[in-house]
């Protein structure tokens, strides 16, 4: 699987590299409110809005995932004070254990 993923990336890199080679010609850039003109290689051009997306897709998927995250860290504690619980069930003697009807 490993040997697949470095396929798959050698040949998304060939073909970024193509693309940079390809369109090399400047475009003018420029930003609404701003007064001044950059004039960039498309690739750069391309690549950097992929980049920008791509960043901003992952930083909205991590706050979206806030409340996943939020319950996994309680369940991790729940599950600790459970198993300490347990544990402390289990070192009592067996004549002064409650019988199981009754802890529930």
């Amino acid at each position: 699987m490993k040997f697949l993923w470095w396929i798959v990336l050698g040949l998304v890199a060939f073909v970024l590299i193509l693309f940079a080679v390809s369109n090399r010609e400047s475009v003018s850039v420029a930003l609404w409110p701003l007064p001044d003109v950059v004039a960039l290689p498309l690739y750069l051009v391309v690549l950097g809005c992929l980049l920008i997306g791509f960043f901003v897709g992952q930083v909205t998927g991590w706050i979206g995932g806030w409340h996943w995250r939020r319950e996994a860290r309680r369940a991790r504690v729940r599950i600790a004070a459970l198993e300490s619980e347990l544990a402390a069930a289990r070192a009592q003697p067996a004549g002064t254990r409650l019988p199981a009807a009754v802890l529930l």
